[in-house]
């Protein structure tokens, strides 16, 4: 009884050798970052602006790609990622944008260590793909600007809140990208002008 057994089990050992291996599928990795152009304005105040956290909302916080398929459907694609969270990705494009802008003196990002008397946050409440009806980039933001006195409590400034949808020419990924970006753009180009006319009657600081 043992050897036909051991018989059938060589079998299994040599077609399973003899099966072709197959490479492990490499996600594709996409970056969402909207550049500024046009000529900087005119400085509007010598103080330094400092951009907090960006907080994104669940399910459009992770790595993967986001797709709307129905009115309580959301799938993620493994397949096509972020470089990086949209977090990170979405703060240093949006720390770059207002730096080339000259509203502030300068710009600063979280890890610095410089005392900021103004702190500006941001909450992405959406970020996705829909594709319930036609296919279009869902990009909202809000953006809150404070001011600080030295550690005494903080002011709030101003909310905003912005909310834009741009129609993908199809339903590939980098379409979705590519629209994410120009939504991005208009966002914070919006903002821009906004943030500008905040910093034109910005509170003092504490002591000034």
């Amino acid at each position: 009884m043992r050897k036909p057994f051991l018989l059938i089990a060589l079998v299994f050992i040599l077609s399973a050798c003899s099966l072709p291996t197959r490479a492990p599928v490499t996600p594709t990795s996409w970056m969402v970052s909207p550049e500024r152009v046009g000529p900087a304005r005119q400085a509007r105040t010598e103080y330094w602006l400092k951009i907090g956290a960006v907080s994104v909302a669940p399910p459009f916080d992770g790595k993967s790609l986001v797709y709307r398929l129905g009115d309580a459907r959301y799938e993620k694609d493994f397949y096509n990622i972020y470089t990086s969270i949209p977090a990170e990705m979405i703060g240093n494009a949006e720390r770059q944008w207002i730096n080339q802008s000259n509203i502030f003196s300068a710009t600063l990002g979280q890890g610095n260590s410089y005392f900021p008397y103004y702190i500006l946050q941001a909450t992405v409440n959406e970020f996705y793909g829909d594709y319930r009806v036609k296919p279009e980039a869902v990009v909202s933001m809000e953006f809150f600007l404070s001011s600080t006195n030295s550690g005494k409590g903080s002011s709030l400034i101003g909310t905003n809140r912005y909310t834009k949808r741009v129609a993908l020419k199809d339903n590939t990924p980098q379409a979705l990208v590519l629209g994410q970006q120009q939504a991005l753009a208009e966002i914070f180009k919006e903002y821009e002008s906004a943030l500008n006319q905040y910093a034109g009657n910005l509170p003092k600081p504490l002591g000034m």
